[in-house]
């Protein structure tokens, strides 16, 4: 039998959890953006129901171009709002919106927003040796540092728990439990 952590033993989550959380994604804006959009989209929700609306996000947020999300006006706003096949969370559309339009002057300051974000670690994922999932942190002080800078630079939605599930959505941290069989297979 295959262990898991307990969130990814369900079958909708289970995808998500072996091949993509806590595998590092260094160099794709875009990659970055849609974890970070996803992240957001969870605030105070389960993440089962994220994964079950992750294409629709896709679709939504114009197949995560920021560049594209970026131009988003009030009328694009509107529609957001109206279609229930995604979060309906004005606050959190808006947000969506806002942060592509900061990942863009990220850019512009770092040339990526993978650079910004990776210099926190070096460029290194941290690997942690969790027993359990009560042992897993919600946040860090180290995502309160990058969620008061994010902030700094305009950011929505990133307070410390948010941030902190970012970096372990993009492999800043790996908090897959010591017994979990796709510990030792994210690098």
């Amino acid at each position: 039998m295959m262990i898991r952590c307990n969130w990814g033993e369900d079958e909708v989550n289970q995808e998500y959890h072996d091949h993509e959380w806590g595998v590092p994604i260094r160099d794709d804006d875009q990659k970055l953006f849609e974890a970070l959009t996803l992240e957001l989209m969870q605030s105070g929700l389960s993440w089962k129901t994220i994964m079950k609306k992750r294409q629709n996000f896709k679709v939504a947020f114009s197949n995560w171009d920021y560049n594209q999300v970026s131009q988003f006006d009030q009328d694009h706003i509107e529609r957001l709002v109206q279609d229930s096949s995604i979060i309906r969370h004005r606050k959190k559309i808006e947000a969506v919106i806002n942060n592509a339009q900061q990942i863009m002057a990220i850019q512009a300051e770092f040339g990526s927003f993978s650079h910004f974000i990776w210099r926190y670690t070096e460029g290194v994922s941290q690997i942690n040796h969790w027993q359990t999932e009560a042992e897993v942190p919600a946040k860090t002080d180290l995502a309160e540092t990058i969620s008061r800078d994010l902030k700094r630079y305009g950011f929505k939605f990133v307070g410390p728990t948010t941030t902190y599930a970012f970096m372990q959505a993009i492999g800043m941290m790996n908090d897959h439990i010591e017994a979990c069989a796709f510990k030792g297979s994210i690098h």
